[in-house]
């Protein structure tokens, strides 16, 4: 008989494996079984004591009548689970010893956060040229966050925080060092899979953005941009750091790489589509129109207003966010179909849009938004919108 090897994943799911055996959080519906079995094999190097599984289980504010029997059958539960891995496995594995319960740590395992942990830790550790390769190691197991489907648990919450900072310093180095060596696809490929994995991560941008301008990949760096500033906007209310607008500047510029006729010139400039309605633009181009209106109105003192409208919920409270991005959507179709072609709109934070309106005394500007107001109240009536909006004139550039 082959000794028993059991492989246990906890990045980016959490599936155990013995052979071609498998059982996986995603087949079982039981979260408390799975969460259960988690902190057993995350804590096997000591005993567990009733009282910490069952407040590990039910805490205080759930209710058990009867812990004890409650924790028998949970470990049952686990067993029987196991038990799908080989025929009394799970016996062999869970041991309940004079009221603790412990993970049979004489049968071997590989748990890939900690043979991540350990690559990492060896790597920085290593001279240069060995730190690289020890890096790409460890890069391979990390499939994701620590246990995500038990990620809200204060036990998983301190430890995810760890590994994805261990995996950020880590794929950050290991770009460089890519880099450095001038291996330029892999980086490309690292920094795909890193922005995968952390969305949000502003260096696998930049160093993604940089690499494709490099291999004159203009237009996929152009695309990449847009993406990342649409997702960053969207879920965080932030826009990109400066260094990756210039990056994007760059991109834009360097389509053009040849002179070009003044047809070509037109054709790229013309708006596509019918172009009714307002124009809506990100904020960076929106500030470049108010700049060139701002100018405009220095010189000729023609009457130019900007209008900031704002969503909250009932008393000013804040909207959950996904209710506020419906709503969000919903108003700015409702924006846009209600100004003029001379109009200019943008999204200038998580809950507002930026109005610009050329040629329009104060008095016309409140009456344009009220009649914003009024239109999305009567379109969806049942929204948990409010609208306010204050109306400004655009100061000149003297």
């Amino acid at each position: 008989m082959e000794p028993l090897s059991l492989n246990v994943h906890m990045l980016g799911g959490f599936s155990l494996t013995v052979g071609d055996r498998e059982i996986s959080d995603s087949d079982n519906r039981s979260y408390k079984v799975w969460l259960l079995l988690a902190y057993l094999l995350y804590c096997r190097s000591r005993p567990l004591t009733q009282d910490e599984l069952t407040g590990l289980l039910w805490g205080e504010s759930e209710s058990c009548s009867n812990p004890a029997n409650a924790l028998k059958t949970m470990f049952h539960r686990v067993r029987t689970l196991l038990d799908q891995l080989g025929d009394g496995l799970g016996h062999a594995l869970v041991a309940r010893h004079r009221a603790r319960y412990s993970w049979n740590t004489e049968i071997p395992l590989t748990l890939d956060a900690e043979e991540f942990e350990q690559l990492c830790r060896q790597g920085a550790a290593a001279e240069e040229e060995t730190r690289l390769a020890l890096y790409l190691k460890a890069l391979e197991l990390y499939r994701g966050g620590f246990l995500p489907r038990l990620s809200t648990e204060s036990w998983v919450v301190p430890v995810s925080a760890y590994f994805s900072n261990l995996y950020q310093q880590t794929v950050h180095e290991a770009v460089l060092l890519l880099e450095q060596r001038g291996r330029t696809e892999e980086a490309i490929a690292l920094c795909r899979r890193g922005m995968e994995i952390e969305p949000y991560d502003e260096f696998l941008y930049l160093h993604l953005l940089r690499e494709l301008l490099d291999t004159g990949e203009q237009k996929e760096a152009a695309a990449v941009y847009e993406t990342m500033a649409e997702l960053l906007f969207s879920h965080l209310g932030v826009m990109p750091s400066d260094d990756l607008k210039a990056l994007y500047r760059e991109a834009l510029r360097s389509l053009n790489d040849r002179e070009v006729s003044p047809g070509i010139v037109r054709d790229q400039l013309r708006e596509p589509g019918y172009g009714s309605g307002a124009l809506f633009c990100d904020y960076d181009f929106f500030k470049a129109i108010y700049h060139a209106e701002a100018r405009g109105v220095a010189r000729s003192g023609v009457n130019v207003h900007f209008a900031l409208l704002s969503v909250t919920g009932d008393a000013g409270r804040e909207l959950p966010r996904q209710s506020l991005n419906h709503c969000m959507e919903n108003l700015q179709d409702v924006v846009l179909a209600s100004l003029r072609k001379g109009d200019v709109v943008s999204r200038c934070s998580i809950s507002q849009f930026i109005l610009l309106l050329p040629q329009a005394n104060y008095e016309d500007s409140c009456a344009v938004l009220e009649r914003i107001r009024k239109t999305y109240a009567r379109q969806y009536p049942h929204s948990p919108a409010r609208l306010r909006f204050t109306v400004q004139p655009l100061e000149p550039n003297l």
